[in-house]
C-alpha cells in the first residue's frame, strides 16, 4: 500500500519510517532508563494514506506518556521533548524562534495580545531594549518541563484559539511577556527588573497563579484569583451581588460569598407585609450566576458560601451539598464554610447547648461576631424570651452534622472567625473568607452595583517554590520580585466592579504563599512528623514573611504606603509574632531570628505598600507546570494522575530518583495532628490564612468506618493551635486517580 503523509503545509510526501526513528532517537538522547524502540513498539501506528504528520507525532507523544511509571519515570522527559518538538513546529513553523518584537506585533494583529502592550512598549522600551530582552530569552528552558507540566502549559496557559486548538506562543515568550508587561513602568531600571523576573518565572522559583499566567498580555485585564462578596440583607444588595459575581466569574475569578447577614425563612419584611423566603432560594440565584458564566476553558466557575454557626437556618445550610433531598431543598454546586468561634467550642467540650438566632432580629450580634464582645452579647440574646427566631440545639449535635457532611462530601469547610480577627494583620472587622478559605479580608456589602462605599475583597496571589530556592539571597530576591510584580499588577489591571477597585487601591492586599512543601521536606530528608521539620519550616516561614514585609516597606519608602495602612496592626508597631496564637507559638520553641525590631521601626516611619503580604493558597493547577507538590499538602502517591482536557496527566513527585523514599504519603497519616502542627507553625507568621486540607483513611479505623468523633476532634485541635480555616476533607474512596478537587471547581491558582 502506498502511504503518504500530509505535512503541516498541506503537501503530501511518501511515508519514511526513518524520520520516526530519528525523532524518537533524538528525544531519548541523554536520558537514562528509556528505550526508543519501546516507544515505537508501544505506539501502534495505524497508518493510512494521507495520515497527518501531526497525528503521527501525537501518537508518539502518547506512547511515551503511557510508558511513564514509578519503575521507568524518565519517559516523562522523553514525552516532554516530543511535545516541545511539536509545539515549536506548530508555533514557530520550525525549530528557530521568531524575533520577540515580531512575535509581539503578530499577536497584536491577531487580536490576541492587548494592543496597549505594543504601544506601551514602544513608549517604555527602545527597539534596542526589546531586542536585548529577546536575545536574553532562554528557549532551552522549555526542556525543564516534565510532560505533565508542559501539557498543562499548553492546555491552560499558552494563548490559543480554543475553538480550533491553534497555538500562538511558546512558554518562554509567555514568561517574558508577563515580566515585560508588569515591569513596563519601572523607568531606567526596567530591563534589569524584567530579566530578574523572567529568570525567576522560567526557572520555577516563583509560582504565578492561573489568572496571571493565562491573562497578563491579553485583553482581559482581571488577574484576581478570587473575590470576596459580602451580601447584605436587602434585595438591592442581593441582586447587585449576583451581578458582580457574574462579572467576576466571567473574568476567571473564584467567588467567596458571605450569607451571614441574610435573615432566615419566614422573617417579616415591612412589618409582615412580606414573608422572607430565607437563604436557600437566594443561594440558588448565586449558584446559577456562577455556573452559567464561562471562564473561557481556563477553569470552572465556583463559589464558597460563608455562614455563622448560630444562624437560624444553619442546619439546612449544612446539608445543601448532600445527595439526599430534592432539587428544591439542595444547592449542591456551591461549597459551604461554617464559621465557628470560642463560645461554640466551649459548649461543644462541655456538651452544652447553643442557640440559633436571626441576625436581623439581634441588633449588633453579627457585627460583634469574631470579637471578644460577641460572647457576652450572645448570652444576652440567648436569655431573651421574646425573640421570634430562637432555637436551642446541642453543640455536639451541630458538630456531628458538620462532621458527617464534611466526611461525606469533602466540601464543607470551617472558619474560626475569632482567630481570623485576633491573629491576623487587619485591625478592622473580618467577616468572611474566599473560595479556598485562605484569604480573610474586611468587606462591605453592595447596596447597588456602583456603590462607592462597598468593598469587594480581591485576592492578588502568588507563591514561592521552596524546592527551587537555594539560599537566603535567592529567597530575598524572590520575595522582592513577587511584591513588586503584584503591586504592578494592581495598578495595571481593570476592575469590573467599583467595589473591587475601592478595596484594592486603598488596601493593596497581597497574598504571597509557599508551594512544594512536601518536595522541600523530602529534599531535606525530613518528615511532616519530625520536630526538626517544624523548626526548619518555622525558620523559613519567618524569613519569607520578613523579606515580604521588607520589600513592601521599601516600596512604601519609594512611593508612599497604601491609603488604609492605618487599618492594620502593622501601623501599631506590631508584627506577626506579636499577634500569633499562643498555643501555636508553643509548638516550636525556637525564638525569632530576624531583625524584627529594626523592621518595625522602618514600618513605623514609612508604612507598608500593602495591608497584607501573605496567605498560603492551593496551587493545584499551577503546581503541575512546575512539577511541584501542591502548596503545603503532603502527596497522596508518588505517581499521581491529574485530570486534563485530553485525558490524564501522569505526574511524579519532584526529584523522584533521589528522594522518593523520603515522601510522607497523606493517607498513611494515622492522625491529622502532625499536619495541624505544621499548619499552626506556618500560621503564626502569616497575615491571613492557609488552605488546610485534612486526610482520613477508612482502613485506619475498625470496621472501615471513620467515627464522627475523629472529625470533631480534629476541628477542636485545629482551633486550639490557632488554625484559622479548614479546606477539603480528603478520603481515598473513589479518589485513587483524581486531583484534590480544587481543579474540579476550586481555586486552583
Amino acid at each position: 500500500m502506498n502511504i503518504r503523509v500530509k505535512k503541516r503545509n498541506g503537501k503530501l510526501e511518501e511515508f519514511n519510517v526513518e524520520k520516526i526513528h530519528q525523532v524518537v532517537d533524538w528525544a531519548c538522547q541523554g536520558i537514562n532508563g528509556v528505550s526508543f524502540s519501546d516507544i515505537e513498539m508501544n505506539a501502534e501506528l495505524a497508518l493510512h494514506d494521507k495520515i497527518p504528520s501531526t497525528e503521527i507525532h501525537d501518537i508518539l507523544i502518547d506512547s511515551a506518556n503511557d510508558l511513564i511509571s514509578e519503575e521507568e519515570p524518565n519517559y516523562q522527559y522523553v514525552a516532554a521533548k516530543l511535545l516541545n518538538f511539536k509545539l515549536r513546529k506548530d508555533v514557530w513553523g520550525g525549530y528557530s524562534p521568531p524575533r520577540l518584537l515580531d512575535h509581539i506585533k503578530d499577536l497584536v494583529k491577531l487580536d490576541l495580545y492587548d494592543p496597549c502592550i505594543i504601544k506601551g512598549m514602544e513608549e517604555s522600551y527602545s527597539k534596542e531594549e526589546i531586542n536585548k530582552l529577546g536575545e536574553y530569552i532562554k528557549h532551552d528552558r522549555d526542556y525543564l518541563f516534565t510532560y505533565s507540566g508542559l501539557q498543562q502549559m499548553v492546555d491552560k496557559y499558552l494563548l490559543k484559539n480554543r475553538n480550533t486548538g491553534v497555538l500562538y506562543e511558546s512558554p518562554q515568550f509567555a514568561y517574558m511577556l508577563i515580566a515585560m508587561v508588569l515591569f513596563m513602568k519601572y523607568g531606567d531600571n526596567r530591563v534589569q527588573k524584567v530579566k530578574e523576573a523572567y529568570d525567576y518565572f522560567s526557572t520555577f522559583k516563583i509560582n504565578l497563579p492561573t489568572p496571571v499566567m493565562a491573562g497578563v498580555r491579553t485583553k482581559i485585564r482581571q488577574f484576581a484569583s478570587c473575590v470576596l462578596v459580602d451580601v447584605g440583607d436587602s434585595l438591592d444588595s442581593i441582586t447587585s451581588s449576583v451581578a458582580s459575581v457574574a462579572k467576576y466569574t466571567a473574568r476567571r475569578a473564584g467567588i467567596g460569598l458571605n450569607f451571614g447577614r441574610i435573615r432566615p425563612l419566614n422573617s417579616p419584611i415591612r412589618g409582615g407585609e412580606v414573608i422572607h423566603t430565607g437563604v436557600i432560594p437566594y443561594l440558588k440565584l448565586f449558584e446559577s450566576a456562577v455556573k452559567a458564566t464561562s471562564q473561557n476553558g481556563i477553569r470552572g466557575g465556583s463559589a464558597t458560601v460563608n455562614i455563622p454557626f448560630w444562624h437560624y437556618e444553619i442546619e439546612d445550610v449544612m446539608v445543601l451539598k448532600n445527595n439526599g433531598g430534592t432539587d428544591d431543598n439542595r444547592v449542591r454546586k456551591l461549597d459551604y464554610c461554617i464559621q465557628f468561634s470560642k463560645v461554640f467550642y466551649e459548649r461543644l467540650i462541655k456538651d452544652e447547648e447553643i442557640t440559633l438566632l436571626s441576625p436581623a432580629e439581634c441588633e449588633g450580634l453579627y457585627d460583634a461576631f469574631g470579637h471578644e464582645e460577641f460572647d457576652d452579647l450572645y448570652l444576652q440574646y440567648e436569655s431573651r424570651n421574646n425573640l421570634q427566631f430562637s432555637k436551642k440545639i446541642k453543640a455536639r449535635k451541630l458538630a456531628e452534622l458538620f462532621a458527617r457532611e464534611r466526611l461525606e462530601t469533602g466540601r464543607i469547610y470551617a472558619m474560626n472567625v475569632d482567630h481570623c480577627n485576633q491573629n491576623g494583620s487587619w485591625d478592622v472587622d473580618v467577616k468572611m473568607t474566599n473560595l479556598c478559605v485562605e484569604i480573610t479580608h474586611p468587606t462591605k456589602p453592595l447596596n447597588h452595583i456602583d456603590d462607592p462605599e462597598a468593598e469587594i475583597g480581591i485576592c492578588i496571589l502568588s507563591a514561592i517554590n521552596l524546592i527551587e530556592i537555594n539560599n537566603d539571597e535567592e529567597l530575598q530576591k524572590a520575595c522582592e520580585i513577587t511584591i513588586r510584580l503584584l503591586n504592578a499588577l494592581i495598578d495595571y489591571q481593570d476592575y469590573p466592579i467599583q467595589a473591587g477597585e475601592t478595596f484594592t487601591l486603598n488596601r493593596r492586599s497581597l497574598g504571597v504563599g509557599i508551594t512544594n512543601l512536601a518536595g522541600f521536606l523530602a529534599k531535606n530528608k525530613l518528615s511532616y512528623y519530625s520536630p526538626e521539620s517544624l523548626e526548619i519550616v518555622d525558620e523559613w516561614m519567618e524569613k519569607i514573611q520578613y523579606y515580604l514585609l521588607d520589600a513592601s516597606c521599601k516600596m512604601a519608602e519609594e512611593s508612599g504606603s497604601c491609603p488604609k495602612f492605618d487599618e492594620t496592626k502593622y501601623a501599631k508597631g506590631l508584627c506577626p509574632y506579636d499577634w500569633a496564637n499562643e498555643n501555636a507559638k508553643s509548638i516550636v520553641k525556637r525564638k525569632p531570628s530576624m531583625d524584627w525590631n529594626g523592621l518595625k521601626k522602618r514600618i513605623q516611619e514609612h508604612g507598608l505598600k500593602n495591608s497584607t503580604v501573605s496567605a498560603i493558597m492551593p496551587c493545584e493547577s499551577s503546581s503541575v507546570i512546575q512539577n511541584s507538590t501542591n502548596g503545603v499538602e503532603p502527596v497522596r502517591r508518588l505517581l499521581t494522575y491529574k485530570k486534563a482536557k485530553n485525558g490524564m496527566l501522569k505526574q511524579l513527585v519532584p526529584s523522584f530518583h533521589k528522594n522518593r523514599k523520603y515522601y510522607d504519603l497523606a493517607f498513611d497519616f494515622q492522625s491529622n495532628k502532625p499536619l495541624m502542627d505544621m499548619i499552626a507553625t506556618l500560621q503564626k507568621w502569616i497575615d491571613m490564612s492557609i488552605s488546610t486540607n485534612s486526610y482520613y483513611n477508612y482502613s485506619h479505623h475498625e470496621g472501615g468506618s471513620i467515627p464522627l468523633s475523629v472529625i470533631i476532634k480534629d476541628l477542636v485541635y485545629a482551633y486550639k493551635v490557632g488554625v484559622k480555616t479548614l479546606y477539603y476533607a480528603n478520603s481515598p474512596d473513589g479518589d485513587v486517580d483524581a486531583t484534590s478537587g480544587c481543579e474540579g471547581g476550586g481555586c486552583s491558582i
